[in-house]
């Protein structure tokens, strides 16, 4: 679960079975004092992924600066980049998503929207990985 503001609008692109993929840039901050008793304030940035429908929905809602709560499994895949170096990446699947707040047109924040969108409305969780997102339910 995280819950934190985009930094940039979603990136949306579709796979060639036309299911949509979009990426998202979420940050969370964290204040503390420090030990001379000064705040401080740290943000931690975290990449966001959705597929199919809610992808999609969170094109159309979600712009830069929104408040969002996604909830949805933390993934690392590796790779080889071009000079054969090992590279990671630590993503979240995101399977619910909340819009915290939305901008009107003129820029002010609205109150929060009651409606929790998630993959499990009537959309697969990603297409091809052989992932469904009931599995480790106990019923």
């Amino acid at each position: 679960m995280i819950i934190g503001r985009l930094g940039a609008d979603p990136e949306v692109r579709y796979t060639q079975n036309n299911t949509a993929l979009a990426t998202m840039r979420v940050a969370t901050n964290d204040r503390y004092r420090d030990s001379n008793g000064e705040l401080q304030e740290t943000t931690e940035w975290h990449r966001v992924v959705a597929w199919g429908r809610l992808a999609e929905t969170c094109q159309q809602l979600l712009k830069k600066g929104s408040q969002v709560y996604f909830e949805g499994p933390i993934q690392t895949r590796s790779w080889e980049d071009k000079d054969g170096q090992k590279q990671y990446m630590t993503e979240i699947k995101a399977l619910t998503m909340q819009l915290l707040d939305s901008r009107a047109d003129s820029g002010d924040y609205e109150p929060a929207r009651k409606q929790e969108l998630s993959v499990n409305d009537g959309d697969d969780f990603a297409p091809g990985d052989g992932t469904d997102a009931d599995d480790d339910l106990p019923f």
